[in-house]
């Protein structure tokens, strides 16, 4: 699901997190991620399963509904830290998994390789998996986060979750990972010669917690 596709207040969030002068304010740009992932909560509620309950109000009982599980939800360090907090913003027993990655060293133009550094999961034996990471550029990351999460179990279902995504990172995801559902935000058709997303939105991670040394 591409979200900029349809009419919603998503696209108002969208054009905030790209525009360079609004970036210059931390707390804004972090507050629009977390409204991304409130959104992408909303939208992938409607694919859970749900259970009648009873509900006992001041005045009388009505019969509801609630969801039957609670996802597990992963973030990719530190970038994502904003979307995820907005997708359990709307989970509120979800539990959490947590991923460092980063670009391993390598020139302009040439191709790198994705490490991992840092991981801890709960089980996700059977469990609706939500992976989040603000940017799909190459999808090398994303895959690889994705696999090494896989030593805690196989996932019901998983959910891939980001806000800006290219048309190679999509490809590449759909094709390396068609078990998972591709959440995104907009898409961009460019990679520059650093493999960012043109025009994309910069450093998430700098936008959202300063320039790393």
């Amino acid at each position: 699901m591409i979200l900029s596709e349809k009419s919603s207040i998503a696209k108002n969030f969208l054009a905030e997190i790209r525009d360079k002068r609004i970036q210059k304010d931390p707390l804004r740009f972090r507050r629009n991620l977390e409204r991304m992932g409130e959104i992408f909560a909303y939208e992938i509620s409607k694919t859970m399963d749900f259970v009648p309950i009873e509900t006992e109000t001041v005045l009388g009982v009505k019969s509801t509904e609630k969801t039957a599980d609670e996802p597990v939800v992963a973030t990719v360090l530190r970038a994502s830290l904003p979307l995820f907090q907005g997708v359990i913003n709307y989970f509120d027993k979800a539990e959490s998994a947590f991923i460092g990655a980063y670009r391993g060293a390598h020139a302009a133009s040439e191709d790198f390789e994705v490490e991992l550094d840092y991981i801890t999961s709960p089980s996700i034996e059977g469990k609706m998996l939500i992976l989040c990471d603000p940017i799909l550029a190459t999808g090398k990351s994303l895959e690889k986060a994705y696999r090494s999460l896989m030593r805690y179990g196989t996932p019901k279902v998983t959910h891939i979750v980001c806000v800006i995504a290219s048309v190679q990172g999509m490809n590449y995801i759909r094709t390396h990972l068609p078990e998972c559902r591709l959440w995104v935000g907009d898409v961009d058709r460019e990679l520059n010669d650093k493999f960012y997303i043109v025009p994309g939105l910069g450093d998430a991670g700098d936008l959202a917690f300063g320039c790393k040394l």
